[in-house]
């Protein structure tokens, strides 16, 4: 299966902070040039690429003359917004090497929610490859805010795989692979392939101990879920080994793919939305709509939590209060109350012919969490 990679013809790679700074938080010029080699031979090869790179907040720091990752939003936003243009400065440099030029793109998670903003993203991503463009992705940690941020660069990296049906995934990083424990624990041990979630059962996942990064393996390890729930392989591994990867050797951890590509909408919705509200279920429409998959009618509602406006994301749950689900609202928070409880038709006659629909149809609904 991993030479997979080695014959894919479209590849996201995203590299995260660690393996572009140094230690004071400046950009490493001989890391990003060392990885844009191997993406550029790549790329010169016939593979389109796009690189889902972390780095700018990291980057900012010493211009700013800062000793650690700020934990404030705002200053995060400010590192960001002076980093982000050293990072794509340096990439643009290094690989002009090469006579490629770079586009860069910057999501948030709601341009992943957002439909409008959705096919936007798509369409310019395509265009930079139709171009001959090597996009350079990030998240826009100048604008987002807590509540629309992806948090990391990793699930982005996966979603951004599904956005431009990329054939592979690489997931480069300070480690070379996922281990069963801490790779510095003796006798902790590499672990070659993931089939399944069987295989990640009893392995110690840690999360980033770096002083510039966010991430760490359980964002990697759920990262390699998505884009493999989406049929896509994916290889994690160490920056250093990213030719290797590429080619299809045995380095890292391969995940298999495990499923079929389902529709882009859904998996946005499973993995970049947040929940902007809750809607709260009794028994029945839970039997509706997690188990035979139905839209979700104000019979079936008890209450509802939150502000929200039509069109947002949000969660449903079930009468214990456990999120089951998520789909996208027909009606604003404000209207629903008066609808809870009564059947479309009564609802017809009191309201009005545009109340007899569905609180959020079926299409628009992301099963989270079976019942069984």
């Amino acid at each position: 299966m991993r030479e997979q990679l080695s014959s894919a013809s479209k590849v996201v790679v995203k590299v995260g902070s660690s393996s572009l700074t140094t230690p004071a938080g400046t950009i490493d010029v001989d890391r990003v040039d060392a990885l844009v080699d191997v993406l550029a031979t790549r790329r010169r090869a016939g593979t389109q690429i796009v690189l889902v790179s972390s780095g700018a907040i990291a980057a900012g720091l010493g211009p700013l003359g800062l000793a650690s990752r700020p934990r404030d939003l705002a200053t995060q936003q400010a590192a960001a917004s002076v980093g982000q243009g050293v990072l794509v400065a340096r990439y643009t440099s290094s690989f002009a090497r090469y006579g490629l030029r770079v586009g860069q793109v910057l999501l948030t998670a709601d341009d992943m929610m957002r439909r409008a903003h959705h096919a936007n993203a798509q369409r310019t991503l395509d265009r930079l490859l139709d171009l001959d463009i090597v996009p350079i992705v990030n998240e826009n940690d100048t604008v987002a805010t807590d509540e629309i941020r992806f948090g990391d660069n990793d699930r982005l990296a996966a979603l951004v795989t599904h956005l431009i049906r990329a054939d592979a995934l690489v997931l480069l990083s300070d480690v070379d692979a996922l281990y069963d424990g801490p790779p510095s624990r003796a006798g902790s041990r590499r672990l070659a392939e993931i089939r399944g979630p069987e295989d990640l059962v009893g392995v110690e996942l840690g999360r980033s101990g770096g002083r510039v990064g966010t991430g760490g393996m359980i964002t990697k390890v759920q990262a390699a879920k998505i884009a493999t729930g989406a049929g896509v392989p994916v290889v994690l591994t160490a920056a250093a080994h990213a030719a290797q990867a590429l080619a299809g050797a045995d380095v890292g951890t391969f995940f298999h793919p495990g499923g079929r590509h389902p529709g882009t909408r859904l998996l946005w919705l499973a993995h970049a939305a947040t929940g902007r509200g809750r809607l709260h279920l009794d028994a029945g429409a839970v039997e509706a709509v997690v188990t035979r998959r139905k839209s979700l009618l104000p019979a079936g509602v008890t209450s509802v939590e939150g502000e929200f406006a039509a069109g947002d994301p949000v969660d449903l749950c079930g009468p214990r209060g456990r999120v089951l689900a998520r789909g996208l609202v027909n009606f604003d928070a404000g209207e629903i109350p008066e609808l809870l409880g009564r059947s479309t038709k009564e609802l017809a006659v009191t309201l009005g012919p545009e109340y007899e629909r569905e609180l959020i149809h079926r299409d628009d609904i992301v099963i989270l969490e079976s019942t069984s």
